[in-house]
C-alpha cells in the first residue's frame, strides 16, 4: 500500500461515507490498479488526478461525487476490452451503496465514469470538471506527455505497431478537433496550448 493514498482515501471516506469499513474498498482498489496489464492506468494516475482536482475543488458542486469518480473511473481496466467504463461505474455504485451514499450522489458518480469514455464533452458542470481531470496528462510537460505515451504503448503491446499507430493519430485528431479540450477556463487557461502542442507533435 502507498502511505499517502491511504491517508487520501481514509480521508475521502470520512468525508462522504455514513457507514461501513474503508479499509476493503481500499485494498481492492490498490490490487486493482497494480494489476499487470496497466503502466499507466495505476494509482500514480489516481493520484495525479487527486492533485489536479485539488487545484480546482472550488469548482465542483458535489466535491465528494467527483472525488469518488476519480477514485473509481480506472478501476476496471482491461486494454482487450471495451465496457471498462461501464465496469467500473457498476463497481462504484456498488461500493457507493455500502457506503451509505445518497441514490442520487451514487448516479451522479457514475455519470462521471461513463463520461470517461470521452466520446463528447459533457454537459453536467461536475462531469466536465473530472473529464478535464482525467485529460489533464494531454497539458504536461513534452517529457511526462511521451512517458505517457509510451506507458499506453505497454498497454497495447499486444496491437502490431501499423494499428496501433492508425488508431492512437485517429484518437488524438479528434480531440484537436474539438473547439477546445478542456471544458472549464480552469484548465482551458492551465493546460490547452501545452496539449495541443503535444498533441501536435505526436502526431507528427
Amino acid at each position: 500500500m502507498k502511505p499517502r493514498s491511504r491517508d487520501r482515501w481514509l480521508r475521502f471516506w470520512k468525508s462522504v461515507a455514513v457507514r461501513g469499513d474503508s479499509a476493503p474498498p481500499y485494498e481492492d482498489l490498490v490490487e486493482r490498479y497494480s494489476e499487470p496489464q496497466r503502466a499507466y492506468h495505476t494509482l500514480n494516475h489516481i493520484e495525479h488526478c487527486l492533485d489536479e482536482f485539488d487545484a480546482a475543488r472550488s469548482l465542483a458542486q458535489d466535491a465528494g461525487a467527483v472525488e469518488m469518480a476519480i477514485w473509481y473511473h480506472d478501476a476496471v481496466y482491461e486494454p482487450r476490452k471495451r465496457d471498462n467504463e461501464e465496469k467500473s461505474a457498476r463497481l462504484a455504485l456498488e461500493v457507493a451503496t455500502r457506503m451509505g451514499m445518497r441514490a442520487l450522489r451514487r448516479k451522479k458518480v457514475a455519470a462521471m465514469i461513463l463520461a470517461s469514455r470521452h466520446h463528447r464533452s459533457p454537459a453536467d458542470p461536475d462531469s466536465q470538471l473530472f473529464t478535464d481531470i482525467d485529460l489533464s496528462i494531454l497539458g504536461q510537460s513534452r517529457s511526462r506527455f511521451a512517458e505517457y505515451e509510451a506507458q499506453i504503448r505497454r498497454e497495447y503491446e499486444w496491437v502490431p505497431e501499423p494499428i496501433f499507430k492508425a488508431k492512437r493519430a485517429s484518437l488524438l485528431r479528434s480531440f484537436l478537433d474539438r473547439p477546445t479540450l478542456y471544458s472549464t477556463l480552469f484548465f482551458r487557461k492551465r493546460y490547452e496550448a501545452r496539449a495541443r502542442e503535444n498533441l501536435a507533435k505526436s502526431l507528427k
